[in-house]
């Protein structure tokens, strides 16, 4: 079953980062963009997850 983060999640998943870091990152293309569901906004935790394996590929 598919696991969303908030944004306070996610902060904490990627070390603790703030949450102008997290826009920025957005802004920059460096993370997956969110989901919108009701009035808030949500990452799918497979995505980030995803995301960071791919980056540490890269940085191999």
């Amino acid at each position: 079953m598919q696991q969303y983060l908030t944004l306070t999640e996610l902060c904490a998943k990627l070390g603790n980062r703030s949450r102008s870091a997290i826009y920025t990152d957005l802004t920059a293309g460096r993370l997956p963009q969110p989901i919108k569901l009701g009035g808030r906004i949500y990452w799918p935790e497979d995505d980030i997850d995803a995301h960071l394996a791919n980056l540490r590929k890269q940085a191999v």
